[in-house]
């Protein structure tokens, strides 16, 4: 089963980086499919602290070091005029030092949670009450709804 679970983290990190590849020249596309593996590895930390997986340390890890490299390089992806056909609201162009604090809290959490490692389910758990705090506050604020 742990060989399983990293064979799907390390297949999720190659298609994340294929598709950065393809939407390098492209913000919109680029930041969408950050939020995508931003998502990814939301739910692979969801699905072990809920007990759907097993505790896996190097899931985990993935999951962590994936969040925090995507969020710091998060706020790049929103140059002026990024913002026709996005889910981005005006509001981030508007308050873009309080986005990016917002981004790069969500890192340096995923970083801090990282180097303490959750050695089991329940410290998944609580991870995802910090990590999960930090996405809504953003997407309050900076996220249309569809």
């Amino acid at each position: 089963m742990k060989i399983r679970m990293t064979a799907i983290a390390t297949a999720a990190l190659c298609l994340g980086l294929a598709a950065a590849a393809v939407a390098q020249d492209n913000p919109v596309a680029k930041r969408e499919q950050m939020m995508k593996q931003v998502g990814a590895s939301m739910g692979a930390l969801g699905a072990i602290a809920k007990g759907e997986k097993p505790y896996d340390a190097e899931a985990v890890k993935a999951a962590l070091t994936a969040i925090s490299t995507d969020m710091k390089a998060f706020p790049d992806q929103f140059p002026e005029g990024s913002e026709v056909n996005s889910a981005a609201a005006p509001a981030i162009w508007d308050n873009m030092d309080d986005f990016k604090a917002k981004s790069l809290k969500l890192g340096s959490d995923a970083d801090t949670i990282l180097a303490a490692m959750p050695a089991d389910q329940a410290g998944v758990a609580e991870a995802m009450k910090t990590l999960g705090a930090n996405c809504g506050t953003c997407h309050q604020t900076y996220r249309l709804k569809r």
